[in-house]
């Protein structure tokens, strides 16, 4: 490894905020948790805060006029000034708190979608989605008659976008795109796509869940329309994410829950729906876990997205050049030049499930299945692939005792071929 890529590493005394990562599986295999694509781990700076809301401020939050209501309130619209600076959005209240990536794309499907698309008009999408950036624009296209389309993909994993002035056009509506192939580890040109759907009419909406935890993004740079986000892919809490949208399309949206908190007022014959970000906040909101994403926030930028991205980048590298090694290993997507932090890949033998024991039972966690991509594994023709994925806190060391573990395993499977008999000699 030359001394210019390793000097992009970040410190290993980082791990140290990480206590799990000093946990020792099946006996005394120290663990080697290369599964964050799945769910990161979180630091200590962001567990203790989360802690320190339900010791000193929890309450619930707007309504209460008492001092813990009023502290809540505070330490949880903090926080979503915090994840407004860290997207650049332009204003605050563009940032509406969900429970996740998943519940933010089906919110701009069941919102922006029911009342901006109809019968004839046109989807598209492309096959290395998340299905949760499949199924609510599949729903919406039953609900209202829309068509899908999709954008190809080259033999290398990446957007044809060759192609895309043939599926791209004036019937198109709205674009749906990943920033970060949660499978291939592609990284897709979003302001160009954005660029290329505000030409003719649509918006884009982008699953930023696999990019967002590890590249700077800023939203008015990219200038999308609608982003989506998980806190608990980017050092924060579970069952809380984000749904960006740009105020204009924001407040031409109806509510899509209905409850306490989203309205302006109720009559015994309607109601009318608060402003934002309340419209898309109805119930009691994920507080805890709102402040602690704040928290993972604060602590991701005190590091840099920038040095997170170099760092992986380097692990990717030295990833992709020690798996491609290994007979009988085939390494998913394209080169490290155009993808984020994760690998994913096949073995000839055994199935992706086996891998992911074997490796398991060497203390090292991976991901094995379709990886909720279940159309892009079609395309590739095989069922499931085994995917090994980085973060802040991985290094080189658990590199090594991937590619180890995986040499093992390959070994194992490897056929022997035919044994010659030996003639016996005749005396």
């Amino acid at each position: 490894m030359p001394a210019v890529e390793t000097a992009q590493l970040l410190p290993e005394s980082l791990r140290s905020d990480f206590p799990i990562l000093a946990e020792h599986v099946h006996g005394d295999q120290p663990l080697v948790f290369l599964d964050s694509a799945a769910s990161s781990q979180r630091p200590l700076q962001v567990m203790n805060v989360v802690r320190d809301v339900y010791v000193r401020g929890y309450a619930n939050v707007h309504r209460g006029i008492h001092v813990m209501s009023e502290r809540a309130t505070d330490s949880y619209e903090e926080a979503r000034r915090k994840l407004q600076k860290f997207l650049g959005a332009k204003f605050d209240h563009e940032v509406i708190f969900t429970p996740g990536t998943t519940a933010s794309i089906n919110t701009v499907a069941r919102s922006w979608g029911n009342a901006n698309v109809g019968a004839g008009d046109e989807i598209l999408l492309n096959p290395m989605e998340h299905h949760s950036n499949l199924v609510p624009w599949f729903q919406l296209a039953e609900r209202t008659g829309a068509v899908v389309k999709h954008i190809p993909l080259t033999d290398d994993g990446r957007l044809d976008l060759s192609q895309l002035d043939s599926v791209l056009t004036e019937r198109t509506k709205v674009l749906a795109v990943t920033h970060v192939s949660n499978t291939l580890g592609t990284v897709n040109p979003v302001a160009e796509l954005a660029r290329r759907a505000h030409a003719v009419g649509a918006v884009i909406v982008v699953d930023a869940a696999q990019s967002a935890p590890h590249l700077a993004t800023n939203v008015v740079e990219l200038d999308v329309d609608f982003l989506a986000l998980s806190g608990h892919k980017m050092c924060g809490p579970s069952g809380v994410g984000i749904l960006y949208g740009k105020e204009s399309l924001l407040e031409a949206m109806p509510p899509f829950l209905g409850g306490g908190s989203m309205i302006g007022q109720v009559t015994l014959d309607g109601f009318t729906s608060a402003g934002l970000p309340a419209k898309f906040e109805a119930g009691t909101p994920p507080i805890a876990q709102a402040i602690g994403l704040g928290a993972a926030v604060d602590y991701l930028q005190s590091i840099g997205l920038e040095r997170i991205a170099q760092h992986e980048h380097v692990l990717v590298e030295y990833a992709y050049e020690k798996l491609s090694a290994i007979e009988g290993l085939t390494i998913l997507g394209p080169a490290p030049e155009h993808r984020a932090g994760l690998v994913s890949f096949v073995l000839t033998q055994p199935h992706a499930h086996d891998i992911a024991q074997l490796l398991d039972q060497r203390g090292i966690a991976v991901r094995a299945g379709h990886h909720c991509t279940q159309p892009l594994h079609d395309s590739l023709g095989i069922t499931a692939s085994t995917r090994a994925s980085f973060y802040l806190y991985s290094t080189l060391a658990e590199v090594d005792a991937l590619a180890a573990g995986l040499s093992e395993i390959a070994g194992m499977f490897r056929p022997t071929g035919r044994r010659r008999r030996r003639r016996k000699v005749e005396e």
